[in-house]
């Protein structure tokens, strides 16, 4: 599957997520999942909590699709693992809901960034570093108010920490991985 009809999709599933009957079924909801809803810890990462919200989650997908050109394959298997990853991290903080992408989407920078920069591109050691300072700021001081009144929800920082890092992680393993297989 091309990418550009890939994302036709993504955009297509979370549009289709903000209809108040099918978001009540997916979003991420802590004490649901720990019922049994364990679908929620992917979907979540799917719907959003208004127009705004999702205008500028799926505009950041498409931006980091064609600013660093995945397959395909690649985008869909590192986007699926950080949408597991950060719906199942999620468990382990205050929040009792999240809908939103951004927590994927900072792990999609760091991950694409790190790759590209372990494999000689020296440029994006720079977006390695601006991700890292982004993500620390949000940490220590709080997320951009202005953005919190535009998606009408508090700003998921924890998020936006787990899959900054798992990004980080799965790059450097998977460099690692093929680091080893092309020394053997």
């Amino acid at each position: 599957m091309k990418l550009s009809y890939f994302l036709i999709l993504m955009t297509a599933i979370s549009t289709l997520f903000q209809l108040p009957y099918l978001q009540s079924l997916v979003i991420w909801n802590g004490e649901l999942i720990q019922n049994g809803q364990w679908w929620r810890i992917l979907s979540g990462n799917m719907t959003h909590t208004n127009t705004i919200h999702l205008t500028m989650n799926i505009a950041a997908l498409w931006i980091i699709a064609y600013l660093f050109t995945p397959s395909t394959k690649n985008l869909l298997g590192i986007l699926s693992s950080l949408s597991i990853i950060v719906g199942l991290g999620l468990l382990f903080t205050n929040l009792g809901s999240y809908a939103g992408l951004s927590g994927v989407l900072h792990g999609l920078f760091t991950y694409y960034a790190l790759s590209e920069a372990l494999r000689g591109r020296n440029s994006s050691w720079l977006l390695v570093v601006g991700g890292i300072i982004k993500i620390a700021h949000e940490q220590f001081y709080g997320a951009s108010l202005n953005t919190a009144e535009l998606i009408s929800a508090e700003v998921a920082i924890q998020a936006h920490l787990i899959g900054g890092i798992a990004g980080l992680v799965l790059a450097a393993a998977w460099y690692k991985i093929q680091s080893r297989h092309l020394s053997c």
